[in-house]
């Protein structure tokens, strides 16, 4: 039924309005102001340098010579398609689902979730906590991500609490049918695990989704370019039972698949596939960790995934522990990082007048004004 969830979208009229649209602080107005808070969301998003980033990041496939491979900015368009398409069609609000899926990988690793992982060893190493990128997702615009105001100061990104969740509960790997939205209204610091929370609103959840079903088809074709797998894809074709002439392409797959969600979903039992796309959806998934994620190619990347990021992080530590003593050997990389932290230290001082928690650069520790 077309519009099925349209009394629930995130608007005026749903229960949950005020919280969905606070931000931690009041957002500055020039008083000529034409966008929604989401369209502010997502216009802050992309002019953001944690967006930009993501241009050059990883999303499966290290590939750097081939312009043809999924990178993760790429994945993010994908994402916001294949959620506009959901949204609108059960009548939900498509300029938050724009928003929180232009901003749900802001706090992903290089190198994929292979550097997630290589991120997440160094982490229980320094600090004795796990990495995920999700909750990094939400420091980033919460702590680390400054945009300059009208008056030239640097803030951090204050998004709305609607994307703030959308981006901590955006975890794709979705193992149950029937997802829908809770209804507690959360410190988003309570999140420990991913996946620990449904989403708050149903735009949330429709990114949640819009997340599995990008990656699963697109990852394919990418392996078919790389030589991973087998051009003629007979496996594929035996285990989604097709036959000689039917066509399997992401074109096809996507499509089925988001009508059989937008088909099958309502307020009563939440997003929903049928039980017989479901299930294709976990072979999916089996089918591309077994050939393609876990394959021979990829593991061959790993020990360069790890000499880079370890190589990174030891030498920022190093020289900020000596005061930039090797500025001369990394003058861009290191300035770069000075130049953050004195941002950073900047906005920080100003929070400290408000009992806020401040990073001390001189001290190189957490300090509380008390």
């Amino acid at each position: 039924m077309i519009n099925s969830l349209t009394t629930e979208a995130a608007n005026e009229k749903n229960s949950k309005w005020q919280d969905i649209i606070k931000r931690q602080k009041p957002l500055y107005s020039r008083g000529n102001e034409m966008r929604t808070d989401f369209e502010r969301d997502y216009t802050r998003i992309i002019h953001s340098t944690a967006y930009r980033r993501m241009k050059h990041k990883t999303q499966v496939f290290f590939s750097p010579q081939n312009d043809h491979i999924c990178t993760r900015v790429e994945h993010i368009s994908h994402v916001e398609s294949i959620s506009y398409t959901i949204a609108k069609y059960l009548g939900l609000n498509t300029e938050l689902t724009k928003a929180i899926a232009t901003g749900h990988d802001l706090g992903h690793s290089p190198f994929g979730h292979q550097g997630e992982k290589i991120l997440s060893e160094i982490a229980k190493r320094d600090i004795g906590e796990n990495f995920w990128h999700e909750k990094n997702g939400l420091n980033m615009v919460d702590k680390i991500e400054l945009l300059e105001d009208p008056n030239g100061n640097m803030q951090n990104m204050n998004l709305t609490y609607a994307v703030r969740d959308g981006i901590i509960s955006h975890c794709g790997e979705i193992d149950q049918n029937n997802l829908k939205p809770r209804n507690e209204y959360i410190d988003l610091e309570e999140y420990k695990t991913p996946n620990q929370f449904s989403p708050y609103t149903w735009e949330g959840c429709v990114v949640k989704v819009a997340d599995k079903i990008s990656y699963l088809g697109r990852d394919i074709i990418d392996a078919i370019t790389l030589g991973i797998l087998d051009k003629n894809l007979k496996e594929l074709y035996e285990l989604l039972h097709c036959s000689s002439n039917e066509v399997i392409n992401n074109t096809n797959l996507i499509n089925d698949v988001i009508y059989d969600l937008c088909k099958n979903s309502s307020i009563e039992k939440g997003l929903c596939f049928s039980d017989k796309t479901f299930e294709t959806i976990n072979e999916l998934k089996k089918f591309n960790y077994e050939k393609i994620y876990l394959s021979d190619k990829l593991k061959k990347s790993i020990p360069y995934f790890n000499l880079i990021l370890n190589s990174i992080y030891d030498l920022l530590k190093e020289n900020y522990q000596n005061k930039w003593k090797a500025k001369k050997i990394c003058p861009e990389l290191i300035n770069d990082f000075e130049a953050w932290l004195s941002n950073y230290w900047n906005l920080t001082r100003e929070a400290n007048n408000k009992n806020d928690v401040i990073f001390d650069m001189n001290n190189e520790k957490d300090t509380t004004e008390l």
